[in-house]
């Protein structure tokens, strides 16, 4: 046999939401710190602070994060460095590896975030799978996340690839 650190236990929760979250309203002064921060040292466009330039609700910078401050569940907990966390909380046993990289970041957008908007933010793993490097035999972990508004549109899909070994 072959061996292997995915165990049927990890398998079966492929797919299960294993973090939820719900942003507060998006404020007008949210999008323009964002938007400030993005473009420094150049100012933003006015399409992120100046309504007059809309004549609607601003429109948040395609990476604007609703939840850099807080969710509406409160703060978050302190970060954990438990490499098995995400599948503990799904009450199973990760494979126990020690160390961990970032293997990288696919985005893609949907509809825009507007001022208004209250998100929702969902995650789960979404794949496993395994490739032999020179450090031995690694697991791949892609969590994906996506947030929706309060019209359950999707504004954005991100799969994050963990590679642990």
């Amino acid at each position: 046999m072959t061996h292997t650190h995915i165990t049927p236990e990890m398998r079966s929760v492929l797919g299960r939401e294993f973090a939820h979250s719900t942003s507060f309203p998006i404020a007008a002064s949210d999008i323009r710190r964002w938007a400030i921060a993005v473009y420094y040292p150049e100012p933003p466009p006015a399409r992120y602070w100046d309504r007059s330039v809309t004549r609607e609700p601003l429109t948040a910078p395609q990476e604007f994060n609703p939840f850099a401050w807080m969710s509406s569940e409160g703060p978050a907990p302190a970060a954990e460095h438990d490499p098995d966390r995400h599948f503990r909380s799904l009450g199973v046993a990760g494979p126990g590896l020690r160390f961990q990289v970032n293997g990288g970041v696919e985005v893609a957008y949907g509809v825009p975030m507007r001022e208004g908007d209250v998100i929702t933010s969902s995650s789960s793993i979404a794949e496993l799978t395994e490739r032999t490097g020179r450090l031995g035999l690694m697991l791949f972990t892609t969590v994906e996340t996506v947030l929706t508004n309060q019209d359950d549109a999707e504004v954005r899909r991100q799969r994050m690839t963990i590679i642990r070994y």
